[in-house]
Order: C-alpha cells, then sequence, then structure tokens
C-alpha cells in the first residue's frame, strides 16, 4: 500500500469520511438545499399551529425525509412529527449544539430545486 493511501485510511478513521459542503449541511439539519421543498426558521417552527404549506409538502412529498432542530422542545415539533408519521414519512431530529443555525425544519425530497424559494415568509 502506497503511503498517501494510508494517510488517507488513517485519516478516515480518525475523522470519518470527508463530506461534501459541510458548511451548508450544520446550516440545514445535515442536508444539502438543492435537496429541500420547504423549510422553516426556529420561531415559525414553535408557533401553536402547523404551517399549512409544510403540512401540504409532507402529504405531497416524494422520497421524502423532514430534519427537525433538536434544539427546539419536543411540544413544538410533536405537531410536525405526527403528520410526517400519518403519512409514512421518515423523520430525523437533529441535535447538533456546534452547528449555528437558525433553521428549525426541513422537508426534503426528489423535487428539491436551488431554483426554488424554500423559506415561508410571514
Amino acid at each position: 500500500m502506497e503511503r498517501n493511501n494510508i494517510d488517507e485510511y488513517l485519516e478516515r478513521g480518525i475523522h470519518g469520511a470527508k463530506e461534501t459542503k459541510p458548511d451548508e449541511r450544520r446550516y440545514y439539519l445535515t442536508t444539502l438545499r438543492e435537496r429541500i421543498e420547504i423549510a422553516l426558521k426556529k420561531g415559525q417552527v414553535m408557533k401553536a399551529q402547523p404551517y399549512e404549506q409544510v403540512v401540504s409538502k409532507i402529504k405531497n412529498v416524494q422520497d421524502g425525509q423532514l430534519f427537525l432542530n433538536g434544539t427546539i422542545s419536543y411540544s413544538h415539533l410533536s405537531k410536525y412529527i405526527q403528520v410526517a408519521n400519518a403519512h409514512n414519512v421518515p423523520f430525523t431530529i437533529v441535535q447538533n449544539l456546534e452547528a449555528d443555525t437558525d433553521i428549525g425544519l426541513v422537508l426534503t425530497g426528489s423535487q428539491g430545486s436551488e431554483d426554488i424559494d424554500i423559506f415561508i415568509e410571514d
């Protein structure tokens, strides 16, 4: 085995596999912007009623997954989790205390695109 291959192997063992766009992944709760169907800021997730646009997207998403910010109380996340469970959309609560993000919810899917506006304006 060549020296470069050994160094690369050791580096992966210590730090894990290299990932693309790590800053973007930290900001968007482990996913890439190009895969996102819709997103909410933390304050929007904490509102009493779920956003109808998000509920509609969850109901109609193809190959989707819901990512929720784990720094938000479960009582605020549960309304979106219930909708995801009702429509068989897997969800992940992302608990990354090292990442500085104002994103509270991200829904990914096969229709995500850089061209669409993913945020809901109040």
